[in-house]
């Protein structure tokens, strides 16, 4: 592939999602705008730019392959970008719309629209790293505006960022913020997540809900036994697992195997 611009061309992408990652774009505000005059950004149909196959040097993609098309799509995005970027929950781990691989998917459809055979869904939502090579995922859900910026100015630079991977627990001790599961007893993610919200929930008082997927070295048999010690129930600690990143394997495989455990209690 070859691509020449006077100024590295970034295109950003959407299949199965929220548009969440995408405002997160926006939400740079001033920031956007400089970082427009030293990209030359081809494809962003959030802001009103389209050109799906312009050859780009970055590529971010936002979402889950859901579709039949997403997957031909995808491929397509590989082909013609220099970097490409798992951007976001959906797109680095399926999402919460993963949730349909542990089910009947095309009952669901079945069940709902009056003409399923009108609707193009695969049975399976799934994320990019599972059809293409991708040289970096931005875990969150969303995710935030400084991974955004940083990983950009790190790329112009030729260099891949430094992904934060300390766990939501660190981050509450910087912000002195009081434990949660220790001083009100209520489950919290934080002990198995990677950081980047900046400990968001927990400050108000709520737990973790793992937006930022596992943390580096998680230990979440430890951690779903901390939640059996609260009094929670099979059923309550697979669904706090099996959650925003339920496709993550170390999430998926807790979480499968107590909600297996809270149907054989059943």
């Amino acid at each position: 592939m070859k691509i020449h611009h006077t100024k590295p061309a970034v295109a950003v992408h959407k299949f199965t999602s929220c548009d969440g990652c995408q405002l997160a774009i926006l939400n740079l505000g001033e920031a956007l705008l400089t970082l427009a005059e030293l990209v030359d950004i081809k494809h962003f149909a959030e802001a009103g730019v389209l050109d799906e196959a312009a050859e780009v040097d970055i590529a971010f993609i936002e979402g889950s392959i859901s579709t039949p098309r997403e997957m031909e799509q995808v491929k397509k995005i590989r082909e013609q970008s220099r970097y490409l970027i798992a951007m976001g929950a959906c797109a680095t781990s399926g999402g919460i719309q993963a949730l349909r691989n542990m089910s009947d998917g095309q009952g669901w459809i079945d069940a709902i629209y009056a003409s399923p055979e009108h609707i193009k869904s695969l049975t399976t939502a799934t994320p990019l790293s599972d059809h293409v090579r991708i040289d970096l995922e931005l875990w969150g859900c969303p995710i935030n505006s400084l991974q955004i910026s940083s990983t950009i100015r790190a790329l112009l630079f030729g260099v891949l960022p430094e992904i934060e991977q300390s766990k939501v627990c660190l981050e509450c001790k910087r912000h002195q913020s009081v434990c949660v599961m220790v001083s009100r007893g209520e489950p919290c993610m934080g002990p198995v997540t990677s950081t980047g919200c900046g400990a968001l929930c927990p400050q108000f008082g709520r737990g973790c809900y793992a937006c930022y997927g596992p943390a580096e070295n998680p230990n979440p048999n430890a951690l779903a036994n901390r939640f059996e010690g609260l009094g929670m129930t099979a059923d309550e600690i697979s669904r706090n697992f099996l959650f925003i990143n339920n496709n993550a394997p170390v999430f998926h495989a807790i979480g499968q195997k107590y909600r297996n455990k809270g149907r054989t209690d059943e």
